[in-house]
């Protein structure tokens, strides 16, 4: 059955980048700012700091997946955001309808079955990327009757990740439903949060990460994620490369305590410095944070450098909090 949770939409004018890096207004009644297809998971992080899971003694639940946090945090600071994903008929589901219409999130995209669990991750709390193990139930479970063309058609930026991409059905709802998005005007984004644990082979996961950039998404990486996924450190511009060779025209490269890069096809890189924090609380969300920050300025017309000063601002608040991010996220928008 599917769950509802009814939110009322605004209708006004969108925008996209043009070629000279500046913001064209599209009055094209698209009243869905974001679509986040993917995993909702219930998260059970560490309590003891810096330490592997087989040496952690107790944990706390948290709402958890990329795609979760994405629409989270962009409920939370003011945007139209929708969750398309899959959980059990369990208490972890309900609590995970509670948290994300507490923000005023859409969840009426969100299906409940009765066949599987509520998908769970058990992460160590760390200053790096933590250590996890999933146990993958309900979340892969994403059909493409929850995508209808009318969504698509009332939405701004359509984003999903490399964790939702590794299992199917998930995997091919995602993929029919980028390029449905793509063709019907969506500008499309994805978090390329590749882990070898999820997927069959490194050879699956480069050749669903390619079906996907043929749509032109905005791109979010890591450093951790290209080691994962090449399997060695490659220069930065062979990086950029890569995804801009698969028809990529922004790509977004974290570089943990050493801030950012963006690559641009045909223009120069930006990089900017990370914003130093005294004592970092927990790694854990922060990608999500950044990636959240970008995709806010950018709905919001601001040019790419903007963006990405929004999205460390965003991170930084992040890694001084365990779990969601702190209430006051709001004060983003004067920094616009």
């Amino acid at each position: 059955m599917m769950k509802l949770r009814m939110s009322p939409f605004r209708q006004e004018a969108h925008i996209s980048f043009n070629h000279e890096n500046k913001t064209v207004l599209k009055n094209n009644n698209k009243d869905i700012d974001i679509l986040c297809v993917g995993e909702v998971l219930v998260d059970f992080i560490g309590h003891q700091t810096g330490v592997l899971i087989s040496d952690t003694r107790d944990y706390h639940r948290y709402l958890g997946g990329s795609p979760a946090n994405v629409a989270m945090n962009s409920a939370r600071l003011g945007l139209k955001s929708v969750m398309v994903a899959t959980v059990g008929n369990d208490s972890f589901g309900e609590y995970i309808f509670e948290r994300l219409a507490g923000v005023g999130v859409n969840t009426n995209y969100i299906k409940t079955i009765s066949t599987k669990p509520t998908s769970v991750v058990f992460v160590s709390k760390t200053d790096s990327t933590p250590d996890f193990i999933p146990f993958r139930k309900a979340d892969s479970h994403i059909l493409e009757d929850q995508i209808s063309a009318d969504l698509l058609s009332k939405t701004n930026i359509y984003h999903t990740t490399c964790f939702a991409l590794s299992k199917n059905p998930a995997q091919t709802t995602i993929l029919n439903k980028a390029e449905e998005a793509f063709n019907q005007g969506c500008k499309l984004s994805i978090d390329v949060n590749y882990a070898e644990k999820l997927w069959h082979s490194q050879e699956e996961a480069l050749k669903v990460i390619k079906a996907y950039c043929k749509f032109n998404p905005l791109v979010k990486i890591s450093e951790d994620d290209m080691l994962r996924l090449f399997e060695q450190k490659l220069p930065h511009e062979d990086i950029f490369n890569f995804f801009h060779s698969e028809g990529v025209d922004t790509v977004c490269l974290t570089l943990g305590s050493k801030g950012v890069k963006l690559s641009q096809k045909g223009r120069d890189v930006i990089q900017l410095p990370a914003i130093q924090i005294e004592v970092v609380q927990d790694a854990t969300g922060a990608g999500d944070a950044f990636w959240s920050g970008f995709l806010f300025a950018y709905i919001k017309e601001r040019p790419i450098e903007k963006c990405l000063e929004v999205a460390l601002q965003l991170a930084a608040l992040k890694l001084q909090n365990v779990g969601r991010l702190p209430d006051n996220i709001n004060i983003l928008s004067e920094l616009l």
